[in-house]
């Protein structure tokens, strides 16, 4: 004996198919255990399925089957029709968000992925697309396995395909407010701004290896930054104010900064660099969290000295604990983005690190990577959809900027 009817309806979308099937349906003493729907490029796709009250029901089903289909001939449209038993229905589980960005997002990479999720023991249970551009985003729900296990494996699928994945839990931690911490250099904005204001003092060069050496870890960061910043020492206080001018954002961080605060989510800036010019870019963009060092004047010139605590890379995951607790956001709604070394603890802290255009040490051991030069990608991982951002900027007279600009 059967106890749930499933129908699914496909073909060309059109108007009223919902409403029609439904209509159709209420004729018999059915009801409705679970009803969804996609539309893909014009084409529908309409899944329901109905139980009745009392047993036996195979003539109710059958009945409910050729009306279905007498219903879908009208509109050209396909039934697919099967019963199974209630010890067949889908029980409740965790769930994952796995999110893949690509460019392009080939067939073999998305076999690659679902290959190991039902590998790893898992279930996908429903796709959505988030974009279709600058890069193809594709948000798949899974159920079966856990966060670290699939995490590991799709790493690796990852980097063999090229392309970007992000894990995370389904549970309303996703829907709450976020707080999102975003490196300075590189990372939010082009530049090295320390480079900039050597280039001012003759000594770019010097001062761009070191840096080069201590993102990639191989230098004591506060160290580094010391010996960094005697360089400057002479330089005119007026350089932190005209390499404003110079100072490229990152193509996206308009638009991801934007989308953030009208959602309401927190967004700060945690930066190795100079609170003299990260203040002000954060303020051009209705950022208020800001945390980065202070250099030392005297008689208007920088005295190669810093003035105040050191951000590095301790610091930076001290600010991002303290930023949630002053706003009461639980880690478990944090995300850290960055591309150094001295970002590493900072995306191990929050609950989502994110690797953006990194190191590859660094990508190895932040909990997903986005390699894409868009900072807005990382919207994507949110759940936004590339249509939800645009349609909020017209609403408010702004054109989203196209993918191919900054």
């Amino acid at each position: 004996m059967t106890d749930v009817l499933i129908l699914t309806i496909s073909g060309k979308d059109q108007p009223g198919v919902t409403a029609g099937l439904t209509t159709t349906l209420s004729q018999l003493p059915v009801y409705i255990r679970q009803l969804e729907q996609i539309v893909l490029q014009g084409h529908l796709i309409l899944g329901i399925s109905v139980m009745t009250k009392d047993a036996p029901n195979e003539a109710t089903f059958a009945q409910a089957t050729e009306l279905a289909e007498q219903f879908a001939a009208t509109r050209n449209l396909h039934v697919d029709a099967r019963s199974i038993h209630t010890d067949e229905l889908s029980t409740w589980r965790e769930h994952l968000i796995v999110t893949v960005l690509g460019a392009p997002l080939l067939p073999s990479s998305v076999a690659s992925i679902t290959s190991t999720v039902a590998e790893a023991g898992g279930n996908i249970d429903r796709i959505r697309q988030v974009a279709s551009y600058p890069v193809t985003a594709v948000e798949f729900e899974v159920g079966g396995v856990s966060k670290a296990t699939l995490r590991d494996q799709l790493s690796a699928v990852a980097r063999e395909n090229q392309i970007d994945i992000a894990v995370q839990d389904s549970g309303l931690d996703r829907r709450g407010i976020h707080l999102i911490v975003m490196d300075v250099d590189s990372t939010f904005i082009q530049d090295e701004v320390i480079e900039l204001l050597a280039a001012r003092n003759g000594v770019e060069a010097q001062v761009a290896e070191i840096t080069a050496r201590a993102m990639n870890g191989e230098l004591d960061f506060e160290q580094s930054l010391r010996e960094r910043v005697a360089m400057l020492k002479g330089l005119p206080v007026s350089a932190l104010t005209e390499v404003l001018g110079d100072i490229t954002f990152t193509p996206g961080a308009k638009t991801l900064t934007r989308t953030l605060n009208r959602i309401g989510f927190q967004v700060a800036l945690v930066s190795g660099g100079f609170i003299e010019v990260v203040k002000p870019l954060a303020d051009s963009l209705g950022v208020t969290n800001v945390r980065a060092n202070k250099l030392a004047v005297a008689d208007g010139v920088l005295t190669g000295e810093l003035d105040g605590p050191i951000i590095d890379r301790q610091a930076k995951a001290t600010a991002l604990r303290e930023f949630a607790a002053h706003y009461g956001i639980p880690m478990s709604r944090t995300i850290a983005i960055g591309d150094g070394a001295n970002d590493l603890d900072m995306l191990n802290e929050a609950a989502l690190g994110i690797a953006f255009n990194a190191k590859p040490f660094v990508r190895d051991a932040a909990h997903a990577s986005v390699n894409t030069p868009y900072l807005d990608t990382v919207l994507y991982v949110l759940g936004i959809t590339r249509e939800q951002i645009e349609r909020s900027d017209a609403a408010e007279g702004i054109e989203t900027p196209s993918p191919a600009i900054p």
